[in-house]
Protein backbone atom coordinates (compact mmCIF):
# COMPACT_ATOMS: atom_id res chain seq x y z
CA UNK A 1 0.00 0.00 0.00
CA UNK A 2 1.46 3.74 -1.10
CA UNK A 3 1.62 5.90 2.00
CA UNK A 4 0.88 9.64 2.00
CA UNK A 5 3.70 11.58 3.77
CA UNK A 6 3.23 15.06 4.23
CA UNK A 7 6.67 17.65 3.84
CA UNK A 8 7.26 20.81 3.46
CA UNK A 9 9.51 22.49 0.05
CA UNK A 10 10.86 24.96 -0.31
CA UNK A 11 9.74 26.53 -3.91
CA UNK A 12 12.58 28.41 -4.62
CA UNK A 13 15.78 26.54 -4.34
CA UNK A 14 14.04 22.73 -3.48
CA UNK A 15 14.76 22.43 -0.10
CA UNK A 16 12.85 19.99 1.83
CA UNK A 17 11.84 19.68 5.87
CA UNK A 18 9.42 17.65 7.68
CA UNK A 19 8.03 20.78 9.29
CA UNK A 20 7.41 24.45 8.94
CA UNK A 21 10.04 27.19 9.11
CA UNK A 22 9.24 30.81 8.73
CA UNK A 23 13.02 31.45 7.08
CA UNK A 24 14.52 28.46 4.39
CA UNK A 25 17.81 26.90 5.47
CA UNK A 26 18.78 26.64 1.73
CA UNK A 27 18.66 30.01 0.48
CA UNK A 28 17.36 32.29 3.23
CA UNK A 29 14.17 32.99 1.78
CA UNK A 30 11.38 34.16 4.17
CA UNK A 31 7.89 32.38 3.98
CA UNK A 32 9.16 30.06 0.97
CA UNK A 33 7.69 26.48 2.20
CA UNK A 34 4.99 25.11 1.06
CA UNK A 35 3.06 21.79 2.36
CA UNK A 36 3.18 19.10 -0.34
CA UNK A 37 1.80 15.88 -0.05
CA UNK A 38 4.54 13.09 -1.24
CA UNK A 39 3.35 9.11 -1.60
CA UNK A 40 5.67 6.66 -0.85
CA UNK A 41 5.70 2.99 -1.12
CA UNK A 42 3.42 1.27 -4.03
CA UNK A 43 6.64 -0.80 -5.79
CA UNK A 44 9.52 -2.35 -4.23
CA UNK A 45 12.75 -0.89 -5.29
CA UNK A 46 14.11 -3.79 -7.07
CA UNK A 47 15.21 -3.59 -10.52
CA UNK A 48 13.19 -5.73 -12.75
CA UNK A 49 14.27 -7.91 -15.15
CA UNK A 50 13.02 -6.16 -18.36
CA UNK A 51 15.13 -2.77 -16.89
CA UNK A 52 18.32 -4.90 -16.85
CA UNK A 53 18.40 -5.73 -20.02
CA UNK A 54 17.38 -2.35 -21.44
CA UNK A 55 20.36 -0.75 -19.44
CA UNK A 56 22.98 0.70 -21.53
CA UNK A 57 26.71 -1.16 -20.65
CA UNK A 58 30.15 1.11 -20.82
CA UNK A 59 31.73 1.51 -23.73
CA UNK A 60 35.64 2.09 -24.44
CA UNK A 61 35.79 5.54 -25.36
CA UNK A 62 38.08 4.97 -28.32
CA UNK A 63 35.26 2.55 -29.81
CA UNK A 64 32.75 5.61 -29.64
CA UNK A 65 32.00 6.54 -33.42
CA UNK A 66 32.17 10.48 -33.43
CA UNK A 67 29.96 12.59 -35.50
CA UNK A 68 28.58 15.83 -36.28
CA UNK A 69 25.13 16.80 -34.66
CA UNK A 70 22.74 17.46 -37.12
CA UNK A 71 20.70 20.69 -36.90
CA UNK A 72 17.59 22.48 -38.20
CA UNK A 73 18.24 25.45 -39.25
CA UNK A 74 15.33 28.37 -38.85
CA UNK A 75 15.14 31.80 -41.27
CA UNK A 76 16.43 33.63 -37.71
CA UNK A 77 20.34 33.79 -38.61
CA UNK A 78 20.57 35.48 -34.87
CA UNK A 79 18.80 32.89 -33.59
CA UNK A 80 20.67 29.52 -34.89
CA UNK A 81 23.68 31.10 -34.07
CA UNK A 82 22.89 31.29 -30.16
CA UNK A 83 22.13 27.53 -30.20
CA UNK A 84 25.23 26.93 -31.40
CA UNK A 85 23.94 26.60 -35.38
CA UNK A 86 20.50 25.31 -35.16
CA UNK A 87 18.32 23.27 -33.48
CA UNK A 88 19.71 19.76 -32.30
CA UNK A 89 17.46 16.72 -32.34
CA UNK A 90 16.40 15.26 -29.17
CA UNK A 91 17.59 18.63 -27.22
CA UNK A 92 15.67 20.18 -24.31
CA UNK A 93 16.16 24.05 -24.61
CA UNK A 94 14.66 26.39 -21.71
CA UNK A 95 13.71 29.91 -22.67
CA UNK A 96 13.35 32.22 -19.75
CA UNK A 97 12.67 36.04 -19.31
CA UNK A 98 10.41 38.95 -18.27
CA UNK A 99 6.28 38.97 -18.49
CA UNK A 100 5.79 40.52 -21.80
CA UNK A 101 9.09 40.35 -23.24
CA UNK A 102 7.86 38.35 -26.05
CA UNK A 103 9.01 34.79 -25.77
CA UNK A 104 5.96 33.46 -27.11
CA UNK A 105 6.07 35.88 -30.11
CA UNK A 106 9.56 34.41 -30.72
CA UNK A 107 8.74 31.15 -30.34
CA UNK A 108 5.27 31.00 -32.80
CA UNK A 109 8.01 32.65 -34.97
CA UNK A 110 10.38 29.78 -34.64
CA UNK A 111 7.57 27.61 -35.13
CA UNK A 112 6.28 28.92 -38.18
CA UNK A 113 9.23 29.05 -40.29
CA UNK A 114 9.63 25.22 -39.42
CA UNK A 115 6.75 24.64 -40.41
CA UNK A 116 6.76 26.19 -43.56
CA UNK A 117 9.76 23.77 -44.65
CA UNK A 118 6.87 20.94 -44.15
CA UNK A 119 7.67 19.88 -40.60
CA UNK A 120 5.65 18.76 -37.87
CA UNK A 121 5.21 21.62 -35.54
CA UNK A 122 3.21 21.00 -32.09
CA UNK A 123 2.86 24.42 -30.31
CA UNK A 124 1.74 23.82 -26.75
CA UNK A 125 -0.43 26.69 -24.58
CA UNK A 126 -1.08 26.31 -20.88
CA UNK A 127 -1.93 29.91 -20.60
CA UNK A 128 -3.95 30.94 -23.50
CA UNK A 129 -6.52 29.32 -25.49
CA UNK A 130 -6.09 28.17 -28.89
CA UNK A 131 -8.10 31.37 -30.32
CA UNK A 132 -5.66 33.42 -28.47
CA UNK A 133 -3.01 31.49 -29.88
CA UNK A 134 -4.64 32.22 -33.31
CA UNK A 135 -4.90 36.05 -32.36
CA UNK A 136 -1.31 36.36 -32.01
CA UNK A 137 -0.64 34.05 -35.40
CA UNK A 138 -2.67 36.58 -37.14
CA UNK A 139 -0.76 39.49 -36.49
CA UNK A 140 2.36 37.71 -37.16
CA UNK A 141 0.77 36.54 -40.48
CA UNK A 142 1.43 32.93 -39.72
CA UNK A 143 -0.69 30.96 -42.29
CA UNK A 144 1.39 27.58 -42.28
CA UNK A 145 -0.71 24.02 -41.84
CA UNK A 146 2.18 21.91 -40.57
CA UNK A 147 1.45 24.32 -37.30
CA UNK A 148 -0.40 22.66 -34.20
CA UNK A 149 -1.86 24.50 -31.66
CA UNK A 150 -2.87 22.93 -28.50
CA UNK A 151 -4.39 24.18 -25.12
CA UNK A 152 -3.62 21.89 -22.68
CA UNK A 153 -1.61 21.37 -19.23
CA UNK A 154 -2.56 18.08 -18.28
CA UNK A 155 1.58 16.21 -19.20
CA UNK A 156 -0.26 12.96 -19.99
CA UNK A 157 -2.56 14.50 -22.71
CA UNK A 158 0.37 16.51 -24.00
CA UNK A 159 2.73 12.70 -24.14
CA UNK A 160 -0.22 11.41 -25.86
CA UNK A 161 -0.42 14.15 -28.59
CA UNK A 162 3.16 13.77 -29.07
CA UNK A 163 2.98 10.36 -29.64
CA UNK A 164 -0.11 10.82 -31.80
CA UNK A 165 1.39 13.61 -34.06
CA UNK A 166 5.29 12.45 -34.23
CA UNK A 167 6.36 16.54 -34.55
CA UNK A 168 9.95 17.42 -34.89
CA UNK A 169 9.78 19.76 -32.94
CA UNK A 170 7.17 20.77 -29.19
CA UNK A 171 7.11 24.00 -27.87
CA UNK A 172 6.07 24.21 -23.96
CA UNK A 173 4.45 27.62 -23.04
CA UNK A 174 5.03 27.22 -19.87
CA UNK A 175 6.54 24.95 -17.88
CA UNK A 176 5.05 26.42 -14.80
CA UNK A 177 1.74 25.33 -16.15
CA UNK A 178 2.08 21.96 -16.97
CA UNK A 179 1.08 19.04 -14.03
CA UNK A 180 1.21 15.42 -13.67
CA UNK A 181 -1.69 13.49 -11.77
CA UNK A 182 0.59 11.60 -10.08
CA UNK A 183 2.15 14.64 -8.13
CA UNK A 184 -0.06 16.17 -5.41
CA UNK A 185 0.92 19.83 -4.99
CA UNK A 186 -0.13 22.43 -7.53
CA UNK A 187 1.57 23.58 -10.74
CA UNK A 188 4.09 25.40 -10.92
CA UNK A 189 5.58 23.87 -7.57
CA UNK A 190 8.79 22.74 -6.92
CA UNK A 191 7.83 19.16 -7.28
CA UNK A 192 5.46 19.86 -10.30
CA UNK A 193 8.01 21.29 -12.13
CA UNK A 194 10.69 18.79 -11.41
CA UNK A 195 9.04 15.66 -12.43
CA UNK A 196 7.33 17.68 -15.65
CA UNK A 197 10.65 18.89 -16.79
CA UNK A 198 11.66 14.85 -15.94
CA UNK A 199 9.38 13.20 -18.23
CA UNK A 200 9.78 16.30 -20.63
CA UNK A 201 13.71 15.48 -21.34
CA UNK A 202 12.56 11.69 -21.43
CA UNK A 203 10.25 11.83 -24.38
CA UNK A 204 12.68 14.29 -26.31
CA UNK A 205 15.77 11.71 -25.50
CA UNK A 206 13.83 8.42 -26.39
CA UNK A 207 11.99 10.02 -29.94
CA UNK A 208 14.93 12.43 -30.62
CA UNK A 209 12.17 15.37 -30.58
CA UNK A 210 13.84 18.74 -30.10
CA UNK A 211 11.59 20.82 -26.98
CA UNK A 212 11.74 24.73 -26.10
CA UNK A 213 10.09 25.30 -22.78
CA UNK A 214 9.34 28.42 -21.38
CA UNK A 215 10.18 28.96 -18.09
CA UNK A 216 8.93 32.03 -15.14
CA UNK A 217 11.88 34.33 -13.89
CA UNK A 218 11.02 35.57 -10.35
CA UNK A 219 11.75 39.34 -9.31
CA UNK A 220 15.31 38.89 -9.02
CA UNK A 221 15.39 37.44 -12.64
CA UNK A 222 16.52 34.32 -12.08
CA UNK A 223 13.94 31.31 -13.64
CA UNK A 224 11.09 30.41 -11.51
CA UNK A 225 11.46 27.12 -9.82
CA UNK A 226 14.63 24.60 -8.50
CA UNK A 227 17.83 25.09 -10.09
CA UNK A 228 17.71 22.11 -10.91
CA UNK A 229 16.21 22.67 -14.02
CA UNK A 230 18.83 24.64 -15.52
CA UNK A 231 21.29 21.51 -14.57
CA UNK A 232 18.30 19.09 -16.43
CA UNK A 233 18.17 20.83 -19.85
CA UNK A 234 20.91 20.88 -22.58
CA UNK A 235 20.40 24.57 -23.48
CA UNK A 236 19.32 27.85 -21.68
CA UNK A 237 18.19 31.26 -23.10
CA UNK A 238 17.52 34.55 -21.32
CA UNK A 239 14.93 36.84 -23.64
CA UNK A 240 16.23 40.59 -22.09
CA UNK A 241 15.38 43.90 -22.73
CA UNK A 242 13.03 46.83 -21.85
CA UNK A 243 9.60 46.16 -22.07
CA UNK A 244 9.07 49.79 -23.41
CA UNK A 245 12.21 49.52 -25.90
CA UNK A 246 12.26 47.97 -29.36
CA UNK A 247 15.49 45.64 -29.14
CA UNK A 248 15.80 42.34 -27.02
CA UNK A 249 18.78 40.59 -26.60
CA UNK A 250 18.76 36.68 -26.69
CA UNK A 251 21.37 35.27 -24.28
CA UNK A 252 22.64 31.90 -24.09
CA UNK A 253 24.29 31.25 -20.47
CA UNK A 254 24.34 27.23 -20.81
CA UNK A 255 24.61 25.30 -24.18
CA UNK A 256 25.91 21.68 -24.20
CA UNK A 257 26.30 22.20 -28.08
CA UNK A 258 27.61 25.34 -28.19
CA UNK A 259 29.07 28.61 -26.96
CA UNK A 260 28.01 30.00 -23.89
CA UNK A 261 27.27 33.60 -23.71
CA UNK A 262 26.53 33.97 -26.93
CA UNK A 263 23.99 36.85 -27.96
CA UNK A 264 21.68 37.17 -30.54
CA UNK A 265 19.61 41.25 -31.20
CA UNK A 266 16.48 40.83 -32.56
CA UNK A 267 14.31 44.05 -33.26
CA UNK A 268 10.39 44.34 -31.76
CA UNK A 269 7.98 45.33 -34.44
CA UNK A 270 4.35 45.28 -35.27
CA UNK A 271 4.64 42.43 -37.18
CA UNK A 272 6.69 40.34 -34.26
CA UNK A 273 10.83 39.94 -34.01
CA UNK A 274 13.50 41.07 -36.59
CA UNK A 275 16.88 40.00 -36.42
CA UNK A 276 19.57 42.69 -36.48
CA UNK A 277 22.60 41.49 -37.72
CA UNK A 278 25.07 44.21 -36.97
CA UNK A 279 24.14 45.42 -33.64
CA UNK A 280 26.93 47.59 -33.34
CA UNK A 281 25.70 49.98 -35.77
CA UNK A 282 22.28 50.17 -33.98
CA UNK A 283 23.95 50.49 -30.52
CA UNK A 284 26.61 53.60 -31.81
CA UNK A 285 23.25 55.12 -34.02
CA UNK A 286 22.50 57.86 -31.62
CA UNK A 287 25.51 58.25 -29.98
CA UNK A 288 26.48 62.28 -29.43
CA UNK A 289 30.21 63.16 -30.66
CA UNK A 290 32.10 65.28 -28.39
CA UNK A 291 30.38 65.17 -25.52
CA UNK A 292 32.05 64.49 -22.35
CA UNK A 293 31.56 61.50 -20.23
CA UNK A 294 31.02 59.10 -23.20
CA UNK A 295 33.30 56.31 -24.58
CA UNK A 296 32.80 53.15 -26.83
CA UNK A 297 33.93 49.75 -25.59
CA UNK A 298 34.48 46.24 -28.03
CA UNK A 299 33.15 43.61 -25.25
CA UNK A 300 32.81 40.00 -26.67
CA UNK A 301 29.56 38.49 -26.38
CA UNK A 302 30.13 35.24 -26.72
CA UNK A 303 32.12 34.61 -30.05
CA UNK A 304 30.88 38.09 -31.71
CA UNK A 305 32.76 41.22 -30.48
CA UNK A 306 29.94 44.36 -30.16
CA UNK A 307 30.92 48.20 -29.67
CA UNK A 308 28.19 49.62 -27.11
CA UNK A 309 28.35 53.34 -25.82
CA UNK A 310 29.24 53.33 -21.84
CA UNK A 311 27.81 56.90 -20.28
CA UNK A 312 28.89 58.77 -17.08
CA UNK A 313 27.73 61.42 -15.19
CA UNK A 314 29.47 62.75 -12.67
CA UNK A 315 28.23 65.89 -10.48
CA UNK A 316 28.44 67.18 -7.30
CA UNK A 317 26.70 65.64 -4.60
CA UNK A 318 24.01 67.08 -2.22
CA UNK A 319 23.97 64.59 0.28
CA UNK A 320 26.65 63.17 2.78
CA UNK A 321 27.23 59.33 1.38
CA UNK A 322 27.38 60.19 -2.46
CA UNK A 323 25.55 58.01 -4.97
CA UNK A 324 26.85 55.35 -6.96
CA UNK A 325 24.47 53.97 -9.40
CA UNK A 326 24.99 51.65 -12.56
CA UNK A 327 22.95 50.42 -15.79
CA UNK A 328 24.04 47.66 -17.33
CA UNK A 329 27.42 46.86 -15.64
CA UNK A 330 27.96 45.96 -12.16
CA UNK A 331 27.32 48.14 -9.82
CA UNK A 332 30.52 47.24 -7.52
CA UNK A 333 32.49 47.66 -10.40
CA UNK A 334 32.01 51.25 -10.23
CA UNK A 335 33.43 52.43 -6.65
CA UNK A 336 36.02 50.05 -7.22
CA UNK A 337 37.51 52.06 -10.38
CA UNK A 338 36.43 55.50 -8.43
CA UNK A 339 38.57 54.20 -5.94
CA UNK A 340 41.61 53.67 -8.29
CA UNK A 341 41.24 56.86 -9.92
CA UNK A 342 41.20 58.92 -6.57
CA UNK A 343 44.23 56.98 -5.34
CA UNK A 344 46.40 56.67 -8.36
CA UNK A 345 45.56 59.12 -10.81
CA UNK A 346 44.51 62.28 -7.76
CA UNK A 347 40.80 63.10 -9.15
CA UNK A 348 38.71 64.04 -6.22
CA UNK A 349 35.70 61.94 -6.45
CA UNK A 350 34.50 61.24 -3.05
CA UNK A 351 32.38 64.11 -2.66
CA UNK A 352 30.67 62.96 -6.32
CA UNK A 353 27.45 61.11 -7.36
CA UNK A 354 28.00 58.88 -9.88
CA UNK A 355 26.02 57.58 -12.50
CA UNK A 356 27.16 55.14 -15.48
CA UNK A 357 24.94 53.68 -17.96
CA UNK A 358 25.58 51.21 -20.91
CA UNK A 359 23.55 52.86 -23.80
CA UNK A 360 20.91 50.41 -26.08
CA UNK A 361 20.12 48.09 -22.76
CA UNK A 362 23.12 45.79 -23.37
CA UNK A 363 24.36 44.36 -19.73
CA UNK A 364 27.93 43.73 -19.73
CA UNK A 365 30.16 41.39 -17.68
CA UNK A 366 33.54 41.52 -18.69
CA UNK A 367 36.88 42.81 -17.56
CA UNK A 368 37.53 44.42 -20.48
CA UNK A 369 35.24 47.25 -20.39
CA UNK A 370 37.21 48.25 -16.46
CA UNK A 371 39.12 51.33 -18.54
CA UNK A 372 36.55 52.53 -21.06
CA UNK A 373 34.52 52.81 -17.52
CA UNK A 374 37.54 54.77 -15.94
CA UNK A 375 37.73 57.00 -18.71
CA UNK A 376 34.35 57.55 -19.29
CA UNK A 377 33.95 58.85 -14.97
CA UNK A 378 37.04 60.84 -15.61
CA UNK A 379 35.80 62.80 -18.96
CA UNK A 380 32.75 63.71 -17.26
CA UNK A 381 34.80 64.91 -13.94
CA UNK A 382 36.70 66.50 -16.09
CA UNK A 383 34.37 67.64 -18.03
CA UNK A 384 36.81 67.30 -21.63
CA UNK A 385 35.52 64.84 -24.33
CA UNK A 386 37.43 61.75 -26.23
CA UNK A 387 37.92 61.32 -28.97
CA UNK A 388 34.85 60.41 -31.71
CA UNK A 389 36.82 57.83 -33.27
CA UNK A 390 38.43 56.45 -29.86
CA UNK A 391 37.92 53.13 -28.30
CA UNK A 392 38.75 52.05 -25.21
CA UNK A 393 39.79 47.87 -24.65
CA UNK A 394 41.35 46.68 -20.70
CA UNK A 395 41.03 45.90 -17.60
CA UNK A 396 41.97 47.64 -14.69
CA UNK A 397 43.90 46.27 -11.51
CA UNK A 398 43.96 48.24 -8.17
CA UNK A 399 47.48 49.34 -8.53
CA UNK A 400 46.46 51.56 -11.69
CA UNK A 401 47.67 49.14 -14.24
CA UNK A 402 46.27 48.26 -17.27
CA UNK A 403 46.25 44.14 -18.21
CA UNK A 404 45.70 42.50 -21.10
CA UNK A 405 42.52 41.41 -22.37
CA UNK A 406 41.37 38.35 -24.61
CA UNK A 407 40.68 38.28 -28.29
CA UNK A 408 42.08 41.47 -28.69
CA UNK A 409 42.40 40.81 -32.93
CA UNK A 410 38.49 40.77 -33.25
CA UNK A 411 37.76 43.36 -31.23
CA UNK A 412 40.05 45.52 -33.37
CA UNK A 413 38.84 43.86 -36.62
CA UNK A 414 35.15 44.65 -35.15
CA UNK A 415 36.17 48.46 -34.56
CA UNK A 416 37.95 49.30 -38.14
CA UNK A 417 34.95 47.77 -39.60
CA UNK A 418 32.90 50.54 -38.40
CA UNK A 419 35.56 53.44 -39.17
CA UNK A 420 36.59 54.17 -35.41
CA UNK A 421 40.36 55.55 -36.27
CA UNK A 422 42.17 54.36 -32.60
CA UNK A 423 42.01 52.05 -30.31
CA UNK A 424 44.02 52.04 -26.86
CA UNK A 425 44.30 48.89 -25.43
CA UNK A 426 46.36 47.22 -23.02
CA UNK A 427 50.43 47.09 -23.65
CA UNK A 428 50.48 43.77 -23.23
CA UNK A 429 48.24 42.86 -26.05
CA UNK A 430 50.34 44.70 -29.09
CA UNK A 431 52.66 41.33 -29.18
CA UNK A 432 51.69 38.13 -31.47
CA UNK A 433 49.32 39.89 -34.28
CA UNK A 434 48.63 42.58 -37.07
CA UNK A 435 46.38 45.23 -36.66
CA UNK A 436 44.44 46.28 -40.10
CA UNK A 437 45.87 49.41 -41.86
CA UNK A 438 42.92 51.45 -41.31
CA UNK A 439 42.99 51.85 -37.97
CA UNK A 440 45.81 52.91 -35.07
CA UNK A 441 46.53 50.71 -31.89
CA UNK A 442 48.40 52.29 -29.52
CA UNK A 443 49.46 50.70 -25.93
CA UNK A 444 48.95 51.62 -22.72
CA UNK A 445 50.13 50.81 -19.37
CA UNK A 446 48.21 52.24 -16.51
CA UNK A 447 45.31 54.44 -16.33
CA UNK A 448 47.10 57.44 -15.78
CA UNK A 449 48.57 57.20 -19.35
CA UNK A 450 45.27 55.96 -20.94
CA UNK A 451 43.87 59.53 -20.00
CA UNK A 452 46.97 61.36 -21.43
CA UNK A 453 46.26 59.57 -24.38
CA UNK A 454 42.53 59.63 -24.80
CA UNK A 455 41.49 62.89 -23.05
CA UNK A 456 41.20 66.19 -25.23
CA UNK A 457 42.92 68.91 -23.21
Amino acid sequence: MAKRKTKFVCQACGYESAKWMGKCPGCNSWNTLVEEVEITGGKNGHQTELDTKQASKPERITAIASQKEPRVTTSLKEFNRVLGGGIVPGSLVLIGGDPGIGKSTLLLQISAQLAEKDLQVLYISGEESARQTKLRADRLGITADSLYVLSETNLFDISNQIEKISPSLVVIDSIQTIFREEVTSAPGSVSQVRECTSELMKIAKTNSIPIFIVGHVTKEGAIAGPRMLEHMVDAVLYFEGERHHTYRILRSVKNRFGSTNEMGIFEMKEAGLREVLNPSEIFLEERSRGASGSTVVASMEGTRPVLVEIQALISPSSFGNPRRMATGVDANRVPLLMAVLEKRVGLMLQNQDAYIKVAGGVKLDEPAIDLAIAVAIASSFRDQSTKPDDIFIGEVGLTGEVRRVSRIEQRVREAAKLGFKRVICPDNNLDGWTAPSSIEVIGVKSVEETLEVGLKY
